[in-house]
């Protein structure tokens, strides 16, 4: 799983190896757009990792807070790479009522059947307007 002997990792390869990012041109992209920050401090893709590190993330509007416990060494299965992190029990309850909140704004969404015309997309403009 992880080598004794490295002691650090590039930031975009360990999202890429903990599988936060399906690539890790993904994970690059993360980390230049300022979606990673690393013990409080924006990172750059280049910027190492060791163990003892946090890492907040932000992933599809949901926020991750975790702790670097270990270095991988490829990007290896998905119960590996659960092991390379910590996350504190209060991040994953936040995330999940954020979760949550989404979720209920999704379903108070007008909805149409099949894909809406210009007419129906008016509609429903004026309608979310008040008008």
């Amino acid at each position: 799983m992880a080598d004794d002997k490295q002691t650090e990792l590039r930031v975009d390869r360990w999202l890429w190896f903990t599988r936060f990012y399906k690539t890790r041109t993904l994970a690059a992209k993360a980390v230049a757009g300022g979606h990673v920050r690393i013990n409080g401090e924006r990172a750059r893709p280049g910027q190492r990792v060791s163990r003892g590190d946090r890492v907040d993330l932000v992933r599809d509007r949901l926020p991750y807070a975790l702790e670097v416990r270990a270095l991988p060494l490829r990007r290896g299965p998905a119960s590996a790479a659960r092991e390379c992190f910590a996350e504190p029990p209060e991040s994953i309850l936040r995330r999940q009522s954020l979760r949550d909140a989404l979720r209920s704004d999704r379903l108070q969404m007008p909805r149409t059947e099949g894909r809406p015309d210009k007419r129906t997309r008016r509609r429903l403009r004026q309608r979310n307007r008040g008008d």
